[in-house]
């Protein structure tokens, strides 16, 4: 069964520069779309800001098994409501794979607890991204590492947590460097940062970016889905897996969850 790959854009910077809109006149979601079409077991929809319910409904999450988001301009006008929404999809399994400049996304924030600050600037620098990891499925064909001529430096130190694995480090012709593919987990949802793709830059267009998000996607699929993870229910003495009787104080009565009790 095909991986069906939400591609999720900001899509605001298309509209508004020129530079943008001609890098990338179909938005940037479609030519990430593109770089994902070549893989059979791939298929794709995109969805923008710009739709209702940010084009993230319940019932699109709901047949998604891998999201793919791209934001700059407008971090903060995702509403908080979606960004829960997508946050328990991905507990409950769905994969997450954010890039670039959604480092400072709302929902990239919530899934890691941290800043996720770094230091930029925007000198179209050479970017030689390393392969640290070439066991990793997201490395698999990889050479050992690959250059971008233009792009926007990130910089270290980089706060988040502590990565799951470290797939890519890259280095810059200003002399900085920069953990560019990492991974997490969180609940039962693969998630994977991966740092190139800043909009005046044709990066989306790399035939390397591609085989890298192609790789990833496959990497994030998680077959199941696990609904209750999210809740927490309250297990009364008769219902124990071995016998036991009740005994001492107790805060609560009854067999229903208790207000404000997660």
């Amino acid at each position: 069964m095909p991986i069906r790959t939400l591609i999720w854009g900001e899509n605001v910077h298309e509209q508004k520069n020129q530079v943008v809109a001609d890098n990338y006149p179909n938005g940037m979601h479609n030519a990430i779309a593109k770089l994902l079409s070549s893989d059979a077991n791939i298929t794709t929809s995109t969805a923008t800001l710009q739709e209702p319910e940010h084009g993230l409904t319940e019932d699109k999450l709901a047949n998604t098994d891998v999201l793919i988001w791209w934001g700059h301009a407008a971090h903060g006008e995702v509403k908080d409501e979606i960004v829960e929404r997508v946050a328990k999809r991905v507990w409950e399994g769905m994969g997450l794979i954010v890039l670039h400049s959604g480092h400072f996304s709302k929902i990239f924030k919530r899934l890691m607890g941290s800043p996720c600050a770094l230091s930029w600037r925007e000198a179209g620098e050479r970017e030689r991204l390393w392969v640290v990891n070439p066991g990793h499925p997201i490395a698999k064909g990889l050479p050992q590492y690959f250059e971008l001529e233009n792009e926007e430096m990130y910089g270290e130190p980089f706060s988040v947590p502590e990565p799951l694995e470290t797939v890519f480090v890259s280095w810059f012709q200003g002399g900085e460097v920069f953990r560019s593919g990492i991974t997490y987990r969180r609940g039962a949802g693969n998630i994977f940062y991966f740092r190139p793709g800043h909009e005046t830059y044709p990066t989306y267009h790399d035939a390397t970016v591609g085989q890298v998000l192609r790789n990833a996607v496959n990497w994030a699929y998680n077959p199941n889905r696990f609904e209750w993870i999210t809740d927490a229910p309250n297990r009364p003495v008769e219902e124990a897996i071995e016998k036991i009787e009740e005994r001492g104080p107790k805060l609560h009565h009854g067999r229903g969850r208790q207000e404000g009790m997660r």
